[in-house]
């Protein structure tokens, strides 16, 4: 226990190292990113999935200590992992071990990064919704992805802690992430929309705080005759976190069809985590454009829901992860390439 400790402690001081460096890059005062600066921080947090992706492909074993095939052996039956190690041979069951926990990795890492393209949609449509300029998009974002950080801690390590008491409870998220999958399909066409009076996290605020309709520059609170008042800046980083605690509910289950160790679902859902702020700069004058992609994910949450709930029947098959990895990418690939090929056609209004 105390070697994954430690493991993971390593894990976090770097996240928060690329994450000083990241706000650094981007938090130069109220002003607008460029589509520049987004690009490079884009490519930088998938640079650095990709490495930890070689850093699990070599040294995966010393996140659980590993010293002998036995210990092995327990860590394969306590994760479910998809690996059949090699009778005396240490080493090359390791390698065994080490491929499929990268490959389990990189593949929540898509599921993630692709769930998440999701909450673009939402987030451009909420700052839109409370008014809100586009030089204030990353101080609130940069709140929004701390908070979001702490929310998947607690989440994922609460799910896993359920998974081994109770095993049946995979049959509970397969179950909701298909229907989730089929109503996100039929509900594909339906224009989403935001009442900023209506919203619950809105009227819980304002029945319990005091709120200003004014922005205050960029200040999350304004302080008037002596009383201070929540900005509408700060009501909409609580709805976007409401918003991401909706979301991870989909994603947290998803990642645990793909693989049951805990520490690679946070992993996984980190690294996508922290490039959503980058890649909503990048994405969020074209996210428009691929109409497709609720389509994508729609079947993406369908796949995985199913997979969930066939999974002693997919392993007695030989269904493995990097099947699940083939399956996931191409959902996303033909849905971005569809929304590409096939435009959506403008609305036409016919005037009388």
């Amino acid at each position: 226990m105390s070697h994954e400790i430690m493991f993971f402690g390593g894990f976090l001081i770097f996240i928060i190292l690329m994450l000083a460096i990241d706000l650094g890059v981007f938090s130069k005062g109220d002003k607008t990113v460029s589509l520049k600066s987004a690009a490079i921080m884009s490519i930088i947090w998938v640079l650095l999935a990709l490495g930890f992706y070689w850093v699990l492909r070599h040294y995966g074993h010393e996140l659980h200590n590993i010293q002998d095939l036995d210990h092995l052996q327990q860590v394969i039956k306590a994760h479910l992992h998809d690996v059949k190690i090699i009778p005396g041979d240490l080493e090359g069951s390791i390698a065994l071990y080490n491929n499929n926990l990268a490959l389990e990795f990189i593949t929540g890492y898509v599921v993630e990064y692709a769930l998440s393209v999701d909450n673009i949609f939402v987030m451009v449509l909420l700052f839109s919704s409370f008014g809100i300029p586009e030089r204030y998009y990353h101080k609130v974002l940069v709140w929004g992805v701390i908070g979001a950080v702490l929310m998947r801690f607690i989440f994922i390590f609460l799910g896993a802690a359920l998974i081994t008491k109770f095993g049946w409870i995979l049959y509970i998220f397969g179950g909701f992430l298909l229907i989730t999958g089929i109503k996100m399909f039929l509900n594909r066409n339906q224009e989403e929309e935001v009442d900023p009076q209506n919203h619950p996290v809105v009227k819980f605020a304002s029945k319990y705080f005091k709120v200003t309709p004014k922005l205050d520059g960029g200040h999350f609170f304004h302080i008037e005759n002596g009383v201070k008042y929540m900005t509408p800046l700060f009501l909409v980083l609580l709805v976007i976190e409401f918003t991401d605690l909706i979301f991870a509910v989909d994603s947290i289950p998803a990642i645990f069809s793909v693989t049951k160790d805990a520490y690679v679902v946070f992993f996984s859902n980190i690294f996508a985590v922290l490039g959503l702020r980058s890649m909503f700069f990048l994405l969020v004058n074209i996210i428009h454009k691929f109409h497709y992609l609720k389509v994508g994910l729609a079947f993406l949450l369908i796949f995985i829901g199913l997979k969930m709930l066939l999974h002693h029947w997919l392993v007695q098959i030989g269904f493995s992860t990097s099947h699940s990895l083939i399956i996931i990418v191409s959902i996303l690939v033909i849905s971005v390439v569809a929304s590409l090929v096939f435009p959506k056609k403008p609305d036409l209004k016919i005037e009388k």
